[in-house]
């Protein structure tokens, strides 16, 4: 019984966690909102640039949007997109932002294997920047889906 509850713990640290992301790199063309490398580290803090050009992970339950529960739209930090619905938010108890679906158009998906398997990671669709990864254990009465997004890559924007 331990085993198993030590390899379920292991299994969901890394379905969320891991500094070893690392996105393909995207066309730039693609993307509303374009800049140089230099100006998103001038626009960004560090670790907002390390979640959203590097594809890095922040660590589990270090951002204050997890437990963030006030009405409003969650924003891309790099760009101002809206991203997510507050109404759309749950607790998944990994320690991440988790909500069960996106905004329809402003996130867009690619494949993450660094892992050595594979996951959907997602990101900005108008910028690109890296927002986290999308998996099939969100709740079952609304999507299933569960959207666990770094904080770090969000901007919380109050209703009203």
């Amino acid at each position: 019984m331990k085993r198993i509850v030590l390899l379920l713990t292991i299994t969901l640290f890394f379905s969320c966690n891991s500094s070893a992301q690392k996105k393909e790199t995207k066309d730039k063309t693609s993307f509303t909102v374009t800049k140089t490398q230099a100006e998103w580290k001038t626009d960004l803090t560090s670790e907002q640039y390390y979640v959203l050009r590097e594809a890095g992970t922040e660590r589990p339950f270090s951002s204050f949007l997890n437990k963030e529960y006030s009405k409003g739209i969650y924003h891309c930090a790099a760009c101002d997109t809206p991203l997510f619905k507050s109404e759309h938010k749950f607790d998944s108890g990994t320690g991440w932002p988790s909500f069960d679906r996106e905004i329809e158009g402003n996130v867009a998906y690619g494949t993450d294997t660094n892992l050595g398997y594979s996951r959907d990671e997602e990101h900005c669709a108008t910028c690109g920047g890296h927002l986290g990864h999308v998996f099939n254990d969100g709740p079952r009465q609304t999507t299933g889906k569960r959207h666990c997004i770094n904080g770090v890559a969000l901007k919380f924007v109050p209703e009203n």
